[in-house]
């Protein structure tokens, strides 16, 4: 007697023919209906409100200011979001913008969503209506954008507050200076930015991602960067009789081929500790030994421990090399910022906050950069986590990168960046 002749036999079937698990509905051809589709986040950015968020960033990348120097630009989220009926506070340096949506009672800690306002010394060479107008300035690395999406994000957030429907106050923070070193977020920080704060996220524009999509990473993702300046001295003579002399040339020659190399024998390799020259000056005539030579140059490091070590190492090395060739060495040694290390829980958050609104196909796992961000030192404080937004056309050859004159973003991008912070804000609120 078969299995099945044994069940029919002792009563009714539990799992006819095609019902597949136990407990699982099915229609009367035998397939299983649709799930229901979860509730929508609210939040959603209208049409009207996208227009005006695109005109914002054009006008925002026609006038680019530096750092410390965004005083227009700060001028014009201040006027936005007091339109809107919120209260933001202007840092005491004049730049930045710290606004609180909801109030904060206190205890349950704060959702913090960040941009940033400066541009970059580098002339615009688009030729699109929305250039910049400021010669030798433009926002090379999309922070228009990300002030823009953050600005969007507090006005849908603050319009859900008046419903009813924003679950805990979020604290945007518009920051003057990353593109300086150290970074405008330690003044943000010292200002109160990061008071009441359990959770802080950011994003930043990625020209290699298609508009529409995200990058996502647990861990770093971006790498520290400092500066450093070495001045090598010696007596000068003749090229006749260097060995009369100190032959600087030679030494400031020997500390930028030397100095990496012997950097790379004393560091874990898996730390991506790498000191690259930007600057090289010496001498004013082909037949003096100059007594005095320059060079110019940025440390990165993907690794927190292996930054920590790097300012006494990297001293150690050049003194050693300079010594060789009989060079006096000056180090200025300025700290940077340390790599972005984004928590799991917060890039999590990002990864639920995107997949409700796009679905899981709109994320992309990203790779470590060696770029800095200055986002770092707010995720020394308090956990958090960035996302690289895609500002790619999809479909489009052409290949910008950051830092670029030539550097402009798909606009369709902000409506991306604005849901997810948004989707962010309401999902964290609900969970904690």
């Amino acid at each position: 007697m078969s299995l099945d002749e044994s069940d029919a036999s002792d009563g009714p079937e539990q799992n006819p023919p095609g019902a597949g698990a136990p407990g699982r509905q099915v229609t009367p051809n035998g397939e299983a209906p649709a799930l229901p589709t979860p509730p929508a986040l609210p939040g959603g950015l209208s049409p009207e409100l996208l227009s005006e968020l695109i005109a914002f960033r054009r006008d925002m990348h026609m006038h680019p200011e530096l750092g410390n120097e965004e005083f227009r630009a700060t001028a014009l989220v201040k006027g936005r979001l007091e339109q809107a009926g919120l209260a933001p506070r202007v840092l005491d340096s004049g730049t930045g913008v710290i606004c609180d949506i909801g109030t904060w009672d206190g205890v349950r800690p704060l959702l913090a969503i960040r941009a940033d306002l400066d541009a970059l010394p580098i002339p615009d060479t688009k030729t699109v209506p929305y250039r910049s107008t400021v010669p030798d300035r433009t926002h090379a690395c999309g922070h228009d954008v990300h002030t823009t999406t953050v600005l969007g994000a507090g006005l849908v957030l603050a319009d859900l507050d008046r419903q009813g429907l924003l679950p805990r106050p979020v604290r945007l923070i518009f920051q003057p200076a990353e593109e300086m070193m150290p970074g405008g977020a330690g003044h943000a920080i010292t200002s109160g930015a990061l008071e009441g704060v359990g959770r802080i996220i950011a994003l930043h524009c990625d020209p290699k991602v298609d508009a529409g999509k995200v990058g996502l990473r647990v861990g770093p993702i971006t790498s520290a960067c400092d500066r450093l300046d070495i001045a090598l001295d010696g007596p000068g003579g003749h090229t006749a009789r260097p060995h009369l002399t100190t032959d600087l040339v030679t030494a400031v020659a020997r500390v930028a081929t030397d100095v990496p190399a012997v950097l790379a024998r004393r560091v874990d390799t898996r730390s991506g500790l790498a000191v690259t020259w930007g600057r090289i000056d010496a001498g004013h005539a082909p037949n003096v030994i100059p007594q005095h030579a320059e060079l110019s140059g940025t440390v990165r490091c993907l690794d927190l421990a292996a930054w920590h070590e790097a300012p006494d190492l990297i001293h150690a090395v050049i003194d050693e090399v300079a010594a060789l060739h009989g060079a006096k060495s000056q180090i200025t040694y300025v700290r940077g910022v340390p790599p972005v290390v984004n928590d799991q829980g917060a890039t999590e958050l990002l990864r639920d906050a995107q997949t409700a609104r796009l679905g899981s196909h709109a994320i992309e796992d990203t790779e470590q950069s060696l770029g800095g961000e200055d986002f770092s030192w707010y995720l020394e404080t308090v956990p958090g986590a960035m996302a690289r937004l895609g500002v790619k056309t999809p479909g489009d050859p052409a290949r910008y990168d950051l830092h670029r004159g030539d550097f402009d973003v798909d606009e369709s991008a902000i409506k991306v960046g604005v849901e997810l912070f948004t989707g962010a804000a309401l999902l964290d609120g609900n969970r904690l």
